[in-house]
């Protein structure tokens, strides 16, 4: 099967993105056909900032290989690196209805947030059907808030096929992640742009000062609690064993612990998750060369898949260009 996803360098990594989706990625590669690329791209509509987003692209490729993916199983790769994907955003846009992107919860939710509606954002799913379509990828592994991309993919993949008459595009299929939705230390949506986020590679001490800033209500410390209730449960639960969870949830029913004290045991799975990741992201980063290296050969591997689709995409089409010119 071959497995597409895309992550955004918008900001620092937080646990949200881990828990969320790298972590099923990094399982995916032991028996798939992976392709993971930094979107770039897509980043543009909030990041306009070019030494910035420089930066968070770097960023994003040495956080996954940190947390464990591994270049000789998986590619990881800038999606500038594969040009024709916006060619295929492009003539996606001629078979697709303005009505479908108007009806995108994401956009809707965005522009409520502040985020400015510029066309970018608002033809987002474009881009994101041509990041798929163009790798003819199996399976593409979303949170349950994309599902919706990834009908809109499908629509369009079929909208093309119908309008040229021939099979060209593959259908994907959403590969729901096991951890749909984590919290923020707010309780919404862990996310970058609702200031809600857990860093990953933030110190020990910035990382458990975050944890325990996390909202919880005000039931006293000798009452029982609900943790199914609690944000901070929701994320220990993520991280811990099922030993360490039951045992947990234990405490919380029983009474006499105070949130405090779940906070700080949030903080010690969390530190043992990442601490070996942060040793490793240190010795990456002293080896830029070796990380660029890995980034253009993926690319490399990704542009060939996309090549070949494009041509097929082209002559349904009826678009020709000089030879060469797709070199």
């Amino acid at each position: 099967m071959r497995v597409l996803s895309g992550i955004q360098p918008s900001g620092q990594l937080h646990l949200g993105n881990y828990l969320g989706a790298m972590s099923q990625h990094i399982d995916l590669q032991e028996a798939n056909d992976c392709f993971f690329f930094i979107a770039n791209f897509h980043s543009l509509t909030t990041v306009q900032d070019p030494a910035l987003l420089q930066k968070y692209t770097e960023d994003v490729a040495l956080d996954y290989l940190a947390l464990g993916l591994d270049p000789k199983k998986a590619k990881i790769f800038r999606q500038t690196d594969v040009p024709e994907v916006t060619e295929l955003a492009w003539i996606l846009s001629t078979v697709t209805g303005k009505g479908l992107l108007e009806r995108a919860t994401s956009y809707k939710d965005k522009v409520a947030r502040n985020i400015s509606p510029s066309m970018g954002l608002f033809s987002y799913p474009l881009l994101m059907a041509a990041d798929i379509l163009i790798y003819h990828s199996d399976l593409v592994p979303v949170g349950k808030d994309q599902v919706q991309h990834i009908e809109m993919t499908q629509d369009m993949a079929t909208h093309f096929n119908e309008t040229f008459g021939k099979e060209i595009l593959k259908r994907p299929e959403a590969k729901l992640n096991e951890a749909r939705i984590v919290p923020g230390i707010d309780g919404q949506k862990m996310s970058k742009s609702y200031g809600n986020a857990i860093d990953l590679f933030d110190t020990p001490k910035a990382t458990k000062k975050r944890i325990m800033s996390i909202k919880t209500d005000s039931t006293p410390v000798e009452e029982p609690k609900d943790p199914e209730a609690c944000n901070v449960f929701a994320l220990y639960k993520l991280m811990a064993t099922e030993a360490e969870t039951a045992d947990l949830r234990e405490k919380y029913t029983a009474g006499g612990m105070g949130y405090g004290d779940a906070k700080k045991a949030l903080a010690q799975v969390t530190e043992r998750l990442l601490a070996p990741a942060r040793e490793r992201r240190t010795k990456l980063e002293t080896d830029p060369d070796s990380l660029e290296d890995i980034l253009i050969e993926a690319g490399k591997s990704a542009r060939e898949v996309a090549r070949g689709v494009m041509e097929h995409v082209r002559t349904a089409s009826g678009l020709i260009a000089a030879k060469g010119t797709h070199a």
